[in-house]
């Protein structure tokens, strides 16, 4: 079947690129050394001004949305290193399912999504954010952040597969992360935005996996701070969810799409 075909040469490009991963510590490194930069440079370069301890719980959440949206760039830059050294190529010419060999890519980052997940909530301990519900609910809402990044992976995939050079890729791999990760409720309210860009924040997925993640973790929203508005706010949990299921049934097959076009020259 090719479901099963698919899930089975998926595990084994997963395991081999987590062996590449392992040979070559510094992407590690770099996955490990972001979030504490950011935890480090938004907990105590800008928390003390927009709240201090409360604002520091309050970032936790977004730290993590927005971190697990940037490992979407490390699926890019792989994945069309894989590309351009003829790797997919030599993939090509076996019996693999086109699926199971981008399936294997996103698979893969997803441990290394899970790596910084745990990084960044030990970074939070250390700077004073603590989840106020119990373990069951904690467990729910790394799991739902995994999803997402299990999610923006694909766009990375189908950045890859139309860029096809690690420059390229890496280049347009970050040009629309910035925009999305800031222009939504990681880091601010959302009300508290330009008019014009409140309903962009509002419905921007980030918000809304951000604000589950403070849910699950019992994280109030700062003095000062207005709770998100609109019916994403109101449901970040069935939004979140809902956002990264459209999200692999519009890339998922846009990517093995590509692959297959790449396959046909």
């Amino acid at each position: 079947m090719r479901p099963v075909r698919a899930l089975r040469d998926g595990a084994v490009i997963a395991r081999r690129n987590l062996i590449g991963l392992r040979r070559t510590p510094g992407a590690l490194v770099t996955g490990i050394a972001q979030p504490i930069l950011f935890v480090i440079i938004l907990a105590y370069v800008f928390g003390g001004t927009l709240g201090g301890g409360a604002y520091r719980e309050y970032l936790v959440g977004g730290i993590l949305a927005q971190t697990l949206t940037f490992n979407s760039s490390f699926t890019a830059v792989y994945l069309a290193k894989d590309l351009q050294s003829g790797l997919i190529d030599r993939f090509r010419a076996l019996p693999m399912s086109r699926v199971g060999v981008i399936l294997g890519r996103t698979v893969s980052d997803l441990v290394m999504s899970a790596v910084s997940v745990l990084v960044i909530l030990g970074c939070g301990l250390a700077i004073g954010w603590r989840a106020s519900t119990g373990p069951g609910s904690v467990l729910l809402a790394c799991a739902l952040l995994l999803l997402f990044a299990f999610a923006v992976s694909w766009i990375g995939a189908v950045i890859a597969l139309t860029a096809r050079s690690v420059e390229v890729a890496q280049s347009l791999g970050l040009l629309w992360l910035f925009p999305v990760c800031f222009i939504s409720g990681a880091f601010v309210s959302a009300d508290s935005l330009p008019s014009p860009l409140q309903a962009v924040a509002r419905w921007n997925p980030i918000t809304a996996v951000a604000t589950a993640a403070r849910q699950g973790f019992g994280n109030e929203v700062p003095p000062g701070f207005m709770s998100p508005g609109g019916w994403p706010g109101d449901n970040p949990v069935l939004y979140s969810v809902i956002s990264c299921a459209v999200l692999i049934a519009v890339f998922a097959p846009a990517a093995v799409f590509q692959y297959r076009r790449i396959s046909r020259r």
